[in-house]
């Protein structure tokens, strides 16, 4: 008989890598800022506050422009691709998730996951599309001698309402985030409990 003690379990496994973290803090913050120097800039009473219109424009343009940075310097990581690959995969256990998630059924076992619920894949995908169509917007309302007005008065709308609808989406998400602390854990140090990775991602190969 060995007199070596067996050694505990590993109760934590690794969630995400360095690089994939660093991508989604600074994406958002970049974010953040776009959102709240959007909301000075169009609700009167925010705007009366901060004062000094014309910083706050420049501040929205410039992190508008350095929102996908963060993502195309992640690329050079081979995790932060791998990652990306698992959000671009929608398999048959997704559709189950979805429809539980409409159902309202909550339990772990009606809504299998991989690495990233339906959910989460479908927010990415949204998000990145939401995020390209606000910079081509933006560009076309930023150098307004390159198109004509007509093409500025449809982009300032798409940007304006997408810009609002931009804002609920986000609010949800980070009202998602609230409600999950081990999930918030995975992001802010890479590493989760084991426990909740078996209950939450129960198709998840870590």
């Amino acid at each position: 008989m060995s007199l070596r003690a067996e050694a505990p379990p590993q109760t934590r496994v690794r969630r995400f890598g360095r690089a994939p973290r660093w991508v989604h803090r600074t994406t958002a913050a970049l974010m953040g800022v776009c959102v709240l120097t959007a909301a000075c800039l169009y609700v009167p009473q925010l705007a009366e506050l901060v004062g000094r219109r014309e910083l706050v424009v420049r501040v929205h343009e410039w992190s508008g422009l350095a929102l996908p940075v963060p993502v195309l310097a992640g690329l050079a990581s081979r995790r932060f691709r791998a990652d990306l690959r698992l959000l671009n995969r929608f398999g048959p256990h997704d559709r189950i998730w979805l429809r539980a998630a409409l159902r309202r059924d909550k339990r772990p076992s009606a809504r299998p996951a991989g690495k990233f619920n339906a959910g989460q894949k479908i927010y990415a995908s949204w998000i990145a599309g939401a995020t390209l169509v606000m910079l081509g917007t933006g560009l076309l309302m930023w150098f307004t001698h390159l198109t004509p007005i007509q093409w500025r008065t449809s982009a300032t709308f798409v940007h304006d309402w997408l810009a609002l609808t931009i804002g609920i989406v986000l609010a949800g998400h980070i009202g998602m985030a609230l409600g999950d602390p081990e999930a918030r854990r995975g992001l802010r140090t890479g590493t989760v409990s084991r426990e909740w990775a078996k209950r939450e991602h129960s198709l998840w190969r870590h």
